[in-house]
Order: C-alpha cells, then sequence, then structure tokens
C-alpha cells in the first residue's frame, strides 16, 4: 500500500512540472525567434545603408533595360517569321499572269509587268516614228505645190507630201493617193477628238471618190497640207470653215505594230 502511494505522488510531481514548465519553454522558444528575426531585419538595414543609391538605380536600370530588350527581340523574332509570307502575297500581287486562248493555239500567258514594260517601250519607239515624220514634213514647208511631186527637188501634192514622210516608217506600202490612203486597211480609224500628231486627215474637195485630199494633223487642232497648184506647203486650222464643209475622217498609220 504505501508503494502504491510512493508512485502516485511521483505522478502526480511529474505531472505538475509537465504543467508549470512547459509554457515557460514554448515562451522561451518564442522568445528565441523573434530575437532572431529582429538580428536578420537590422543586418539588412544595415547592408541597405551601406549600399550607394546610384548602385541600386543602377541595378533596377540594367533590369529594366534587360526586359525591354528582352520584349523587342519578342517582337523582332515575331517580324521575322511573318515576313516571307507577306514577301510572297507581295510578289504573287505584283506579278500576275495574263493567258490568251485561241483555238487551234497553244495558250500564251505573259506576266502582267511585263506587258507594261513591253507598252512602254513601244510607246517610246512610236514617239519616236512621228517626231521624225514631223521633221521631216516641217522641212517642207514653203516649198510649191507640184501634182505627182514625191521629193524635195521636185515638189509634192497632197498624197506625194505624205508618201514621203512615211514611206521609211512603217512596214506596209503607202500608196499614191488620198482615196487609197483612205481606205487603207492597214490604217486605223480615228474620231476627230482623238486626234494625234501624225494622223492622217482627209477631205473631200471636188466630189471625186470618198476622199480626195490629205494632210497630216501636227497638233493644236491644225494640219499640215500641200493645198493645190499656186499654193506652198503650209500648216492650217483645222476648224476653218471650208476645210470643217468637207472633212471626212481620219486615219492613223503610226501603231506599235505597222512602225519599223
Amino acid at each position: 500500500m504505501a508503494r502504491i502511494t510512493k508512485i502516485s505522488i511521483t505522478l502526480c510531481a511529474l505531472l505538475f512540472t509537465s504543467l508549470v514548465f512547459t509554457p515557460a519553454a514554448n515562451a522561451s522558444e518564442q522568445a528565441r525567434h523573434s530575437a532572431v528575426q529582429k538580428s536578420h531585419l537590422a543586418k539588412t538595414t544595415e547592408r541597405k545603408k551601406k549600399t550607394p543609391t546610384s548602385t541600386r538605380k543602377s541595378e533596377k536600370k540594367k533590369t529594366t533595360t534587360a526586359r525591354k530588350q528582352s520584349s523587342s527581340s519578342k517582337a523582332l523574332t515575331s517580324k521575322t517569321r511573318s515576313k516571307p509570307t507577306r514577301t510572297a502575297a507581295k510578289v504573287a500581287k505584283v506579278a500576275p499572269e495574263k493567258c490568251t486562248v485561241r483555238k487551234g493555239h497553244k495558250t500564251n500567258c505573259v506576266k502582267v509587268g511585263k506587258t507594261a514594260k513591253l507598252s512602254e517601250v513601244h510607246k517610246v519607239r512610236v514617239q519616236k516614228a512621228q517626231k521624225t515624220a514631223m521633221n521631216k514634213l516641217m522641212g517642207q514647208i514653203g516649198k510649191p505645190y507640184h501634182w505627182g511631186g514625191t521629193s524635195p527637188r521636185t515638189g509634192f501634192d497632197c498624197s506625194g507630201l505624205v508618201y514621203y514622210a512615211y514611206k521609211d516608217l512603217v512596214k506596209f506600202r503607202i500608196p499614191r493617193t488620198a482615196n487609197e490612203m483612205y481606205h487603207l486597211r492597214d490604217a486605223a480609224a480615228v474620231n476627230r477628238g482623238e486626234l494625234e500628231s501624225g494622223d492622217l486627215v482627209f477631205f473631200r474637195t471636188q466630189g471625186r471618190g470618198t476622199a480626195d485630199h490629205v494632210g497630216v494633223y501636227v497638233g493644236n487642232g491644225k494640219f499640215i497640207q500641200s493645198p493645190r497648184s499656186g499654193q506652198d506647203i503650209q500648216i492650217t486650222s483645222l476648224s476653218e470653215d471650208y476645210w470643217v464643209r468637207h472633212y471626212v475622217g481620219a486615219r492613223r498609220v503610226m501603231t506599235p505594230k505597222t512602225i519599223r
């Protein structure tokens, strides 16, 4: 019985010790942890004080610059990847093909850009031929009318003057009469409002055939002609009443297909 009592007393003593000293131990541990945190905060504050402000700003600036460079690099990479697609689309847009299909013939396809270049070349060739013809015609102003004449030595009649100006510039044979020139298959009809330098203008002055007189349009509503016997080669206005009444039409002999 005495032994049981002694064991009970010992257990009670242990329980009391646990209840008394455990909170104290916990409080001590909390105080130690708080002291460590205060020490770490003090060290950090001291380090910041020792680091110059300019150094901190420099480090911040470096970080911002690095971010911007990274962003720019990504944007450049994106543009580089999308560039081939845009370039391909541009090429496809600039250089389409135009195809001509004719029954019994092989389909002919030509790039539109190439066609435009050829068109410019043809235009320059026509302009050069027109200038040559104008120079030849202007050089004959003041020379006398001569029936049947086709050269500067003898003089010219109306169709002889046209023959002299164009015979070496076009691929086809220039006829010798105004009526034949008017019906020439290789010459395209031209409206009066669309006349260009070098076009042939026709008149019927005596009622013979469709046309019995011809001149060459020189621009600004005027044409050069060898009028009739007793008059010299001259430049005349198309708007004069006489020529307005006898005007029958115009033909174009200088085209990319007809010039040499």
